[in-house]
Parts: C-alpha cells; sequence; structure tokens
C-alpha cells in the first residue's frame, strides 16, 4: 500500500473546488480545508475526514480512499445545502485531477447524509467519494 499520495489527493481535491466557477457563485471563498477561527458564513464547504486502504496491484503501489466533503448551512430547511452538495459532487466526480505525486485513477460519489446538528437550524450534508490512486514513484 501507499499512503504517500493522500497529500496530493487533498491539494487536487481542494484546488478543484476552489477554483470552479459554479461552486464559487454559491458558496464565494468559503471553501475550506480547515475551519477558520471567528464566525462562519451562512453557507460553507469543508473537507472531512479520510479513510485509505490498499489498492496495490501487479502494476505498482497505489491505495482507495474514500473521503468526506461538509456543506454546512444555518439557512433554515436543506435547498441551499443541497444545491451546494449538487455543484460539490459536480465538481468532483470524475474530474481530470493533476495529482503532484501519483496519478488518479477514478474518483466517484459514494454516498451522502443529510441532517440538522443539533437542535437549531443549522443543516449539514456529508458527501463521501471514493478515489483510487496509484502511485506511480
Amino acid at each position: 500500500m501507499s499512503y504517500g499520495t493522500s497529500a496530493a489527493l487533498q491539494l487536487a481535491v481542494f484546488q478543484q473546488m476552489s477554483n470552479d466557477p459554479g461552486l464559487i457563485a454559491l458558496v464565494g471563498d468559503a471553501i475550506y480545508d480547515a475551519l477558520p477561527s471567528g464566525p462562519l458564513p451562512p453557507l460553507y464547504v469543508v473537507l472531512g475526514t479520510e479513510s485509505a486502504r490498499d489498492a496495490s496491484d501487479k502494476t505498482g503501489g497505489g491505495a482507495l480512499f474514500e473521503f468526506m466533503i461538509t456543506v454546512v448551512t444555518e439557512t433554515a430547511g436543506f435547498a441551499s445545502a443541497k444545491v451546494a452538495a449538487a455543484a460539490v459532487s459536480d465538481v468532483l466526480v470524475d474530474a481530470p485531477l493533476q495529482l503532484n505525486r501519483g496519478r488518479l485513477v477514478s474518483l466517484n460519489f459514494y454516498k451522502a447524509k443529510a441532517a440538522r446538528v443539533g437542535s437549531g437550524d443549522v443543516r449539514q450534508i456529508n458527501l463521501t467519494f471514493r478515489a483510487r490512486v496509484a502511485d506511480d514513484t
């Protein structure tokens, strides 16, 4: 197994979302790798958890990553969060990401969960994606 491509995948995913005009039109620059301190905007996107497992084969090392992108809104209802979540999915599924280490083999949507957070008006959608990355180094 090679976990060496993890940082490259994360950077490429972040850049892909941060440079997409459609997603920017919905959330502005509120696309985070880590949440900033202080108040947050009413709608934002943040990279979340990741897990990886071996996907090496006879051609070389590799890993299958499952990673989460979370869309959060303080707006009543799920409508704005679902529109932003759809934009995230559109931006990432089968995106031709260029990694600074390794090679992206595939990037697919796996699952999503929409839920209220606490007892307030905060809504959250956790999108899980699967990426297969070959480590050709």
